[in-house]
This record gives C-alpha cells, sequence and structure tokens, in this order.
C-alpha cells in the first residue's frame, strides 16, 4: 500500500495513527510496570503520619499543584536553588502524585524544614504579607476547618488498600493525632514534611552506591 493511499484515506490514517500511538504507549509505559526501581521506597522511608496524610488531601483539594510542582529536575540550575535532584521513589505513596510542571510559585518537593510554621501560617492567611509580589490565594478559612478524624481514616485505610503500608496502630490512633488540629495545621505539617527523605547533596543514591560497590570503587559508601 502506498502512502498515498494512505495519505487520501482519512479514516485509515486515523487507524493507523492510533496503531502506531498504541505500540509506541506499550514501549514506554509497560517496561516501567516491571521496573522494581520506580515502586520501591527509599531506604528507611515510612507512610506519612495522620495530621501530614491530612495536609496532602488539602494540598490537593485546594489545586496546590496547579503552580507548585515538586519535582526537582537535573538541570544545574534546578539542584544548585532546591537540592537533589527528584527521584521516582520519594512519591511512591503520594496518590495521586504531586509532580506537576507547571511554576507559577517555586517548587515545593524540598521545602520542608526552609521556614518556620508561623512563617506557613502567615503565608498562607496572607501571602502579600511575607512575600509584596506574590499572586497566590489567601487561604484563611484553613484556620477555621477541623481535621476529620473519621474521613482521614478511611482515606488512609484506602491507601492501604493499594498498597501504602499503614498499620492497624496508624489506623487506630488517627483521632489521637489529629485532636484539636485545624486544617492549616495539617497543611503546615505537611509542607515541613516535604523532602525528608530527599538524598542530600554530595551523598550517592542507593543505586549509584550499589553500582559503585559492583565496580569496587573504595570511595563508595559502605
Amino acid at each position: 500500500m502506498s502512502h498515498d493511499k494512505i495519505e487520501r484515506n482519512v479514516g485509515l490514517m486515523g487507524v493507523l495513527i492510533a496503531v502506531a500511538i498504541s505500540f509506541g504507549g506499550l514501549a514506554e509505559i509497560v517496561p516501567l510496570m516491571y521496573s522494581a526501581e520506580q515502586v520501591e521506597p527509599l531506604p528507611g522511608m515510612k507512610p506519612r503520619p495522620a495530621l501530614e496524610q491530612a495536609g496532602f488531601d488539602v494540598y490537593v483539594r485546594e489545586g496546590c499543584y496547579n503552580c507548585h510542582s515538586q519535582m526537582v529536575r537535573t538541570l544545574r540550575f534546578e539542584t544548585e536553588r532546591y537540592g537533589h535532584y527528584s527521584l521516582a521513589a520519594e512519591s511512591v505513596f503520594d496518590h495521586p502524585f504531586q509532580w506537576g510542571s507547571k511554576r507559577t510559585g517555586p517548587d515545593l518537593a524540598r521545602v520542608g524544614g526552609r521556614y518556620s510554621d508561623d512563617w506557613h501560617r502567615v503565608h498562607l492567611i496572607n501571602p502579600r504579607d511575607v512575600v509584596p509580589e506574590s499572586n497566590m490565594p489567601a487561604y484563611p478559612w484553613l484556620l477555621e476547618n477541623a481535621v476529620d478524624p473519621a474521613t482521614l481514616t478511611r482515606h488512609m485505610s484506602a491507601l492501604r488498600t493499594i498498597g501504602v503500608p499503614y498499620t492497624d496502630e496508624d489506623l487506630a490512633g488517627v483521632a489521637d493525632a489529629v485532636r484539636g488540629k485545624s486544617e492549616m495545621d495539617a497543611m503546615i505539617a505537611y509542607l515541613q514534611g516535604l523532602g525528608r527523605y530527599a538524598p542530600k547533596r554530595g551523598v550517592p543514591t542507593p543505586d549509584a552506591t550499589a553500582e559503585a560497590n559492583a565496580a569496587g570503587d573504595p570511595g563508595a559508601a559502605p
């Protein structure tokens, strides 16, 4: 069949394009489904505590991912500003993941510990109080909304169903963990936990260390 016939037949061209895209998608996606590197958490990594998970839920509900990414790229100017580039394993417990691509505001993957709780509280109530040129909307109602332990328990239970390793003790302790806490407290706890398990500058990743050990590099970490 010549390409002239394909180009003159819109229906046939559409079918062939769909087939080509399907094969390309299979070639790209299927290997990732069987790659252990994509699904194994980092060493020592644990699921978020209840209050941080509540903050994650608020973050998603308020659409913060529309303006903030959580993925430091491997470009030098990004690693110098934010720290070590992001690894897929850091987000293994995120459902949905928050990598994003649009940065109206800065990337937040390494924001944990960079600012005080009070700074975050003021910033969320009125961003212009700390960053005068900010165009970020204010979220004062988070102070008034209490975290609902029943809803959070159901959500964490659902996360356990799809593979997040929450224990029975974790679920039983949700009510105590969020008692008297507002959604503002939860959001701040979540932000302060971002980057907790991120590799530090100058420290090799587990994969890099394993490769160096296999090659007999005496400078590799034990």
